[in-house]
């Protein structure tokens, strides 16, 4: 018995060290086969120039395209309201009618008063003319002629006179009947029937407001502005379209396209923004004086960029962008750009690229620069190494023997 115990013992310790060999060959294997690991595949796409708009929007009012205050010229009161509140009005229809008694009696006078004036012209004229000869004979004195022509010539004058006093109470019998200065759409009346109004009262008795076409004043930094303006004199951007498209309170989109007609030269001290005025049609009246929408529209283009998908582009602790590009010899090469703004999926990199850099978009992923690629153009299926035969068996004896 004393002796097997020490046999055992010699027995334990050689099998523990057969099994520390075969553990450290199957590491040795294992640092091998991981060595032997190939270029990373990475997807890739083509650089290439291309034009950008600048697509800007702001906020904004519609304002109406005509307005007007529908006053009295005359005064008198008011006999009848003509028409119906809120309703569309058209140039030159009557509004309102104001008591025309007075008025027409004015114009009855003077009527009158042409009448009179006409009948002592043609007298005048006619002594003037009988005169004429006489005078030329001596019969009668030159002076008795000379004043008979000066009283045909003061006769006329006074027809005249009296005509343009005609004249005068015919407009203003005219308008006793108030009709609408512009075509639009009228307010509620603020004068009732049986009302004074005078000629030189403030309030107005409507408002009628022209919708169609609308104004929209959109208002836009002038920071902004200035940074367009300096980038379209250097050459960095193109002037952009003037069409501008709307969404409305709702969120939906405006259905008609409008155009930009002018930029005010005047700061808004209180805002620090400039005001643009753009012309909208609105046939169907959807646009109201006062609404708040929302202007979309392209101020400039930017010439000769590159758009790279989102996802490939990264930056550093410094804020600084880069991509990594598929250089010489398949290497991975980390390239410093400038990009400042997105259009739609896609930055727009205005400095660092050229046009047939490979542009890496997929399997950035722990990439170092330098390292070894397989590129593949992006989206092309990924290839995923197989597997030694035989390794699934060992990696689950492994497995059994850890248990």
């Amino acid at each position: 018995m004393p002796s097997i115990a020490p046999r055992a013992a010699l027995l334990a310790i050689a099998a523990s060290a057969l099994s520390l060999t075969a553990c450290s060959g199957s590491d040795r294997e294992g640092q091998q086969g991981g060595g032997q690991r190939g270029p990373t595949q990475v997807g890739f796409v083509v650089a290439q120039l291309a034009s950008v708009p600048l697509q800007s929007s702001l906020g904004g009012r519609t304002v109406a395209f005509q307005q007007s205050e529908v006053r009295p010229q005359v005064s008198g009161l008011v006999r009848r309201r003509l028409f119906q509140e809120g309703s569309y009005v058209r140039q030159g229809q009557a509004l309102y009618q104001i008591d025309p008694s007075l008025y027409q009696a004015a114009v009855n006078q003077q009527r009158a008063n042409v009448a009179a004036a006409q009948a002592t012209a043609q007298a005048a004229q006619e002594r003037a003319n009988r005169y004429r000869p006489l005078a030329e004979i001596e019969a009668v004195a030159q002076q008795d002629y000379t004043d008979a022509a000066a009283q045909a010539r003061q006769a006329r004058a006074q027809v005249a006179q009296n005509n343009a006093a005609l004249q005068t109470a015919q407009i203003n019998l005219r308008f006793t009947t108030i009709t609408a200065p512009i075509s639009g759409r009228i307010g509620r009346s603020l004068s009732t029937v049986g009302a004074l109004v005078t000629a030189s009262q403030a309030d107005p008795l409507a408002v009628i407001q022209g919708v169609d076409p609308m104004y929209v004043d959109i208002q836009q930094s002038a920071a902004d502005l200035l940074t367009l303006k300096r980038s379209l004199a250097s050459g960095g951007a193109l002037s952009g379209s003037t069409q501008v498209r709307l969404k409305l309170e709702d969120g939906s989109d405006y259905g008609y396209t409008g155009t930009v007609q002018f930029s005010e030269a005047l700061v808004n001290e209180s805002t620090g923004t400039v005001t643009l005025r753009a012309r909208m049609p609105n046939p169907q009246g959807i646009l109201l004086p006062g609404m708040f929408v929302q202007a979309e529209f392209t101020q400039a283009v930017t010439p000769n960029v590159v758009l790279v998908p989102q996802a490939a582009l990264q930056r550093d602790i410094g804020g600084q962008g880069f991509v990594f590009v598929v250089g010489a010899g398949n290497k991975a090469e980390r390239r410093p750009v400038q990009a400042t703004r997105t259009y739609g999926p896609n930055w727009v990199v205005t400095v660092g690229l050229r046009p047939g850099d490979k542009i890496i978009t997929q399997g950035t992923a722990n990439l170092r620069t330098g390292a070894p690629l397989r590129p593949v153009p992006a989206n092309a299926p990924q290839r995923i190494a197989p597997r030694p035969p035989g390794a699934a068996g060992q990696q689950s004896g492994n497995q059994q023997g850890r248990r």
